[in-house]
């Protein structure tokens, strides 16, 4: 890639979410505000070890914050499709294998514009904190399939809810980070795009 800036915002108010987004996929200020803290916490901690910056200031008609945590997704997915441009020198692949106590996260991810989500976890609560657990498939199924990623995220073991969730955001963020990293010049693809 040619120095060109990874960047991109993203603006978006419907009736339910307002929402501005700014991402860089080169690294960058950290700061998150959704109103959900244990959300705001797993976006902070998905930015820290993806290497990227990402600000996010959001808000939600308080339903249940059902609206905020799958409209963040969307944006954030939108931010990143655009960051990425035509995807050339990335190294499209990544994986990782995060622990977190008794929790183990396998996650890999392919930036080839087909999108697809299967995340195989299971969280034995309902809520952490404000953030209800059945949205956390949600927020990935809505950011794959805006950014076009193919994101697999299989849990290995665990049991506490609170770890399963924070390790299965690190190992995400681990397998994106590989993925975006700038290794060479062309478009890793025999299609010689990745659309």
């Amino acid at each position: 890639m040619s120095g060109a800036k990874r960047t991109s915002s993203v603006s978006r108010v419907t009736n339910e979410t307002r929402i501005e987004l700014h991402v860089n996929l080169d690294g960058g200020t950290i700061e998150i505000a959704t109103g959900v803290d244990f959300f705001d916490h797993m976006l902070t901690a998905f930015a820290k070890h993806s290497g990227i910056g990402l600000t996010i200031s959001a808000k939600g008609d308080g339903m249940d914050n059902h609206h905020v945590i799958e409209d963040v997704g969307i944006a954030l997915g939108k931010a990143i499709h655009d960051a990425l441009g035509d995807k050339r020198g990335v190294a499209r692949f990544g994986d990782a294998i995060v622990p977190l106590d008794d929790a183990l996260i396998l996650a890999s991810i392919d930036l080839a514009g087909r999108a697809y989500t299967n995340v195989q976890i299971t969280l034995l609560r309902e809520n952490l904190g404000a953030m209800p657990t059945e949205m956390v498939p949600e927020f990935f199924r809505a950011l794959a399939d805006n950014a076009k990623l193919t994101v697999h995220l299989q849990q290995l073991h665990g049991h506490v809810a609170h770890h399963v969730c924070e390790a299965t955001f690190k190992a995400c963020a681990r397998a994106f980070g590989k993925a975006i990293a700038i290794v060479g010049g062309d478009v890793p693809s025999t299609k010689g795009v990745l659309e």
